[in-house]
């Protein structure tokens, strides 16, 4: 930034694609001295400008936006997003194209019965034929509705003699009336204005599942003051290094360290581990994980603005602008398209009547229907019916496809990076073995078990209680139970004292053996997580549990290799010995573990650079960076979140990964119909 310049930012109404930044930048940028001046962030709707001791008055710069067709306000902490807005700023583009398209079906129609037939109607007899001013009435108003908000985008190309698309569009549907096709005109200006519609639609859904992660935060931190009283503040009023209270069930505020107390953090919306992690004095926790049953103090290492939540948002939006250069690609097209076949048409109405006598009347026709079919619109309606086929046919397999790009990307996929908690597995613990010790068998373990788990909410305690009623065996609560913060629990069984919980609670007690340690370490390295159950004199058994794999997982990575993707890599915020355990099991090439989003996102961008095609698998939050930085983005739809079905550009909306293959085989025969 230059010396002395500071930040001026606008929130942009209508501001939904590559192609109006650079509007925006052809129009503001002389004003403010340059584009280099000018950033923009789509997502959120804004643009920056950096100003100076020269930069222009507030009104200039709001009109200079105003002549783009689009409306600018100042940017304010907690204003409306584009995709908040209320009224015609958020409806407008709604309306007009359903006033579009009901006055192209009633112009039809009218259109039809004054003519005698549909056939009629469509001009089966020949180009020319006569429109009755009533449909020629309804025709209008539906043109007028489709281009009406890309008219002043028209009228400033033309100004400044840089023809775009929108231009193309305008003079494509002044020709088709020119030349009496007023049904063509209509319908092109309907079908432009639904392209919009839909455009500006998928980038508000973007903009509010973006906006929802910040909601994971609390609005409210509980400050400790040093005289030792507390106060709810705002998190961004606690300054780094302050002490904040996190009670038992609330969401962490703010990034910190543990300075006292003992717990379990679910930190799956961050780091997507599939279980608690325990944490105690020193341990690091994020803004946006849940607190288990311990209360703690934490000090707090970043300011509310630099939480590891908030730099998910910004790289969200940061690698989804890294990909701006492939969809500029439809700009630059238009650059060279828009002056070419407008240049095409002067020459076919002034080259013959000029230098072969022809006359005018004819060849004016003739370049008039030239700008009609060679309209970008006209193009877009001329893609494949294969490929709406093609769409159809993944939407009715459960896998929704944000379109034909992404369809063609999945066919060029090389390598694929894939989360574990919720793509790989389940998402959620399950007794995976039980260890009778001490006399005892499986049923008598695990009914000491339920008795004691059941009054818990812990997820390994709903797991075991779900694994005991599965066998058909129910619940009789234990007496006394007393939870130990970060440790287990203690109960009275027909009359006699037990306790569970942890490896760490085991060793406290004393009651460790050689041969029991060997065997807890040993379902450790496997990525199981043990449940120890005991009483006071012996250990009664182990419970192990683990985020169990999906069924087809293993079948679906060797049938993704059949197809062609030569290299698979797990990533996972979860510990090591879990994701080399998943790893093995599900056939993984490479296992990247205890990654945070930013370090996914990395990762993502190292394989980006090395394989070129890159497709990236995640159902969580975290996953979101990288899935925006990957080539195509899949999500794991049923029981993904918001921000992560939003930032892809497919969804698996059965969670079935055997969809996987079968989508990248179902691309490539689409592909070969098109070529």
């Amino acid at each position: 930034m230059p010396s002395g310049s500071v930040a001026r930012q606008f929130t942009i109404h209508g501001m939904d694609c590559a192609e109006e930044i650079a509007i925006l930048k052809r129009e503001v940028g002389p004003v403010v001295g340059g584009e280099e001046h000018l950033s923009f962030d789509l997502l959120h709707g804004r643009m920056t400008i950096l100003t100076g001791p020269g930069t222009p008055a507030l009104e200039a710069i709001l009109q200079a936006i105003a002549r783009t067709g689009m409306q600018g306000e100042i940017w304010r902490e907690g204003s409306e997003t584009p995709s908040e807005a209320q009224g015609w700023q958020r409806h407008g583009r709604t309306i007009l194209t359903g006033a579009s398209g009901l006055s192209l079906v009633a112009g039809f129609l009218v259109h039809a019965w004054m003519a005698g037939g549909i056939g009629e109607a469509l001009g089966a007899e020949g180009l020319e034929h006569q429109v009755p001013p009533a449909a020629a009435i309804c025709y209008a108003l539906g043109i007028l509705a489709g281009v009406w908000l890309i008219l002043p985008k028209a009228w400033l190309a033309a100004r400044r003699l840089r023809p775009d698309m929108n231009l193309l569009m305008t003079v494509a549907v002044l020709g088709a009336i020119g030349i009496g096709e007023w049904l063509e005109a209509a319908s092109v200006s309907f079908l432009f204005s639904v392209s919009l519609l839909l455009e500006s639609w998928s980038v508000g859904r973007a903009r509010r599942a973006v906006g929802a992660l910040m909601e994971l935060a609390p609005t409210l931190a509980c400050l400790k003051r040093a005289d030792g009283s507390e106060e709810q503040v705002s998190p961004d009023q606690v300054p780094v290094g302050a002490v904040f209270m996190v009670k038992p069930g609330e969401r962490i505020p703010l990034d910190g360290r543990v300075v006292r107390g003992v717990s379990e953090v679910n930190q799956a919306p961050i780091t997507g581990e599939s279980g608690p992690v325990f944490k105690d004095p020193g341990a690091q926790v994020f803004a946006g994980t849940i607190n288990g049953d311990g209360a703690l103090e934490i000090e707090s290492a970043k300011p509310a603005a630099d939480t590891t939540l908030a730099q998910i948002v910004r790289m969200v939006g940061e690698a989804q602008r890294q990909r701006a250069p492939v969809e500029q690609w439809v700009e630059k097209f238009a650059q060279i398209y828009t002056p070419v076949v407008m240049s095409l048409a002067i020459a076919v109405l002034l080259v013959p009547p000029l230098f072969f006598s022809a006359t005018w009347g004819e060849w004016l026709y003739r370049s008039l229907v030239l700008l009609v079919i060679a309209c970008p619109c006209a193009l877009v309606i001329s893609t494949p019916v294969s490929m709406v086929a093609a769409l159809a046919a993944a939407a009715r397999n459960g896998v929704l496809v944000k379109g034909g790009k992404y369809l063609e990307f999945r066919g060029q996929v090389r390598a694929m990076a894939l989360d574990k908690t919720g793509t790989l597995t389940q998402g959620k613990p399950q007794v995976v073995e039980l260890v009778p010790l001490g006399g005892h068998d499986e049923g008598e373990l695990l009914e000491r078990a339920l008795a004691m788990e059941a009054p818990s909410g812990h997820p390994l305690a709903r797991a075991i209680v779900a694994f005991a009623q599965e066998r058909g065996m129910s619940s009789h609560p234990a007496e006394e139970f007393q939870l130990l913060q970060g440790k287990g629990a203690t109960a009275r069984f027909n009359g006699n004292p037990y306790w569970v919980g942890s490896h760490r609670f085991l060793e406290e007690r004393g009651q460790e053996t050689q041969e029991i340690h060997e065997r807890l370490e040993a379902m450790a390295k496997a990525g199981q997580t043990v449940v120890v159950v005991g009483n006071d004199t012996h250990v009664c058994g182990l419970i192990a549990l683990a985020d169990a794999v999906r069924p087809e997982a293993r079948q679906a990575l060797q049938a993704l290799r059949t197809a062609g993707v030569r290299r698979l890599v797990m990533l996972t915020g979860d510990n090591e010995g879990t994701a080399q355990a998943i790893g093995t099991e599900t056939g993984i090439d490479q296992v990247f573990a205890e990654l945070l989003p930013a370090q996914k996102e990395e990762a993502v961008a190292s394989l980006v650079s090395q394989c070129g095609q890159v497709a990236m698998v995640g159902d969580g939050i975290n996953d979101a960076p990288a899935m925006a930085r990957a080539t195509v983005g899949i999500a794991m739809g049923a029981a993904g979140s918001d921000a992560a079905i939003e930032t892809a550009d497919i969804a698996l909306m059965s969670d079935d990964l055997a969809k996987l293959p079968w989508l990248i085989r179902h691309s490539r025969r689409t592909l070969g119909i098109v070529r």
